[in-house]
């Protein structure tokens, strides 16, 4: 941290800041908004927020900033895909613009939500440092309501520098795309609200209870009503702030053939929240991953959110393209790596009936040893838990990827699974390991952290060999399920040649058809999300054949051509029906 940007970190929003939203009215402040690259942080180092055009004597002061007069950007997007000139700028930029403020109500707090900003996010309003949020896939809430007048001026920074002690680190393998890019809005709640809202199916009740929790915004006792249309109402006392119910129901259970979601809502203290949920169970029994009391093998595909015209600023349109082509695929289950996609994403599986795995970008070269690096990740772990918890597509959540089995390295992802079966007791926590290639078998010290043990292996790519893919399963002897997280090879689009030659779409599909041989084969595999639905951009790509694309998609980046492997893999998930 540079010297000027410490007293930037004195009002850090965390999860504890966080209200339930789901169906709250809004106020938008998408759109339009004045920006300007700051690549030198001049706006924090000079405090441009305050605004000082007049000295004490009341003569004009020269400033380095026009608010009003710069270019408009419309929000949420990322800016590498506005303007080439900012395709592959990384660092500070300064969003601003005005708004209006009237008070409806003597006793309403108002509420500034930004569903994510690449990496930091730091917000000034009417001269006043308001706060500041790191991790760019989880959303951040600023109580503003002590900073607004009736005309109001906001100031945005989001940085998207790359550092080493953030997570992720510099060093990933996917493009680092900067900007705003989810909503911006502006929430206003009373000043006694309901702050989390949790309802689930009771694990181990036979499908037959329901607990359901009320957290306020204030440590103050008042009842609950809990409505669930078309299966009970229940009643129950909150007291000092905090309330569940444990009750006897007999829901019908969401699954992917039949994703029955109910209409839910609950009051209390003067304040009301509703959503649409799903009731399932997920478990592990042996070596089973068992959804509703029956085993099932997670037929599933990778996905990075990233689109050619949207960055990670995807459109509902281009999720539920993505949804469609995996539900083509045969797919049961999706794996949304490296980092938190948007609550849409779990809102659509949730209507749609598909299962998934969702993750938090503890990736690679993280500071294992350092404090502060984990406090970081443990944090956007419980944002996208308290987001996310009431979706029943979310069956797992990862508590990172590929990362080499240390010391510090177990202390820090263990700390991180136990963090979340204590915010989560109805998920199963799982990681994606790396192959012990020294014995080349599935053996991580980290899988008696876990619930699900998620391996990547490449044989037949990385590990060019395909002879030491039945060697490697030979040699492991797992006590847990275990889901092949990553496997595939790379292929550009309507490139054909045999299937030793590299980059081509017959190589990619004959890796395919070696993995699913063996693969089949192995009954404590119970699952697989092979690299990945679509080709993304990654600037770590150069070759001829890659073009700053990671290639390794069963469809184009632009999702309109299905590669041979594609087909390879559906044949085989059909084979399930």
């Amino acid at each position: 941290m540079e010297y000027y940007e410490r007293e930037y970190f004195e009002k850090l929003s965390t999860a504890d800041d966080m209200i339930y939203d789901r169906f709250r009215k809004k106020e938008s402040l998408n759109g339009s908004w004045h920006y300007a690259v700051d690549q030198y942080d001049t706006c924090i180092r000079q405090k441009w927020y305050e605004e000082h055009y007049y000295d004490e004597g009341g003569n004009s002061l020269p400033v380095d900033f026009s608010f009003d007069e710069w270019e408009m950007m419309t929000l949420p997007c990322c800016w590498n895909t506005t303007d080439r000139m900012y395709a592959l700028y990384e660092g500070s930029m300064i969003f601003t613009r005005k708004f209006l403020y009237a008070k409806r109500d003597y006793n309403e707090r108002m509420i500034l939500k930004i569903g994510a900003a690449n990496y930091l996010c730091r917000v000034f309003i009417n001269k006043k440092f308001v706060g500041m949020h790191r991790g760019g896939s989880t959303p951040c809430y600023f109580d503003i309501t002590e900073y607004l007048q009736p005309e109001n001026r906001i100031i945005i920074q989001a940085d998207s520098t790359r550092r080493n002690e953030q997570v992720p680190p510099s060093n990933t393998d996917w493009f680092n795309y900067g900007g705003i890019y989810r909503d911006i809005e502006l929430i206003r709640v009373p000043n006694v609200h309901i702050k989390d809202f949790r309802i689930a199916l009771e694990p181990g009740s036979e499908f037959h209870k329901i607990r359901a929790s009320v957290t306020l915004s204030q440590p103050v006792s008042a009842d609950a009503k809990l409505t669930i249309d078309g299966l009970c109402v229940q009643e129950f006392h909150v007291s000092d702030g905090r309330g569940e119910i444990l009750f006897d129901a007999q829901p019908e259970l969401w699954s992917t053939e039949r994703p029955k979601l109910y209409d839910v809502s609950v009051s209390c203290a003067g304040d009301s929240v509703r959503d649409r949920v799903g009731f399932r169970e997920i478990r592990v029994d042996g070596m089973d991953i068992v959804l509703n009391g029956k085993p099932l093998f997670l037929r599933g595909i990778s996905c990075h959110e990233d689109s050619v015209p949207n960055g990670k600023a995807l459109t509902d349109e281009e999720r539920l393209e993505n949804i469609r082509a995996a539900k083509e695929l045969g797919c049961n289950f999706m794996r949304v790596a490296h980092y938190p996609h948007s609550e849409r994403m779990s809102q659509l599986a949730d209507e749609v009936g598909l299962l998934l795995w969702e993750e938090i970008p503890v990736y690679w070269e993280i500071h294992f040893w350092s404090e502060d690096t984990y406090n970081d990740a443990e944090n956007q772990l419980c944002e996208l838990i308290n987001r996310d918890y009431n979706r029943a597509s979310v069956i797992i959540w990862s508590v990172g990827n590929e990362n080499q089995d240390t010391d510090d390295r177990l202390k820090f992802m263990g700390g991180l699974a136990e963090c979340a079966r204590r915010c989560d007791g109805t998920r199963l926590v799982s990681a994606a390991c790396l192959v012990n290639f020294a014995k080349n078998a599935i053996d991580d010290r980290l899988e008696q952290c876990l619930d699900i043990i998620g391996v990547n292996e490449y044989c037949g790519w990385y590990t060019a060999d395909l002879r030491m893919l039945p060697e490697l399963f030979e040699n492991s002897h797992p006590q847990k399920p275990v889901i092949i997280t990553e496997f595939g090879a790379d292929a550009y689009p309507g490139l054909r040649g045999t299937i030793t030659d590299k980059g081509t779409e017959d190589c990619q599909a004959y890796v395919y058809e070696k993995q699913i041989e063996n693969i089949r084969k192995i009954p404590y595999i119970r699952g697989m999300t092979p690299w990945i639905l679509h080709d993304f951009r990654c600037p770590r790509r150069t070759s001829v054949n890659q073009k700053y694309f990671n290639t390794k998609g069963l469809l184009s980046a632009d999702r309109n051509h299905k590669k041979l492997a594609f087909y390879v893999l559906k044949k085989f998930y059909d084979s399930f029906e």
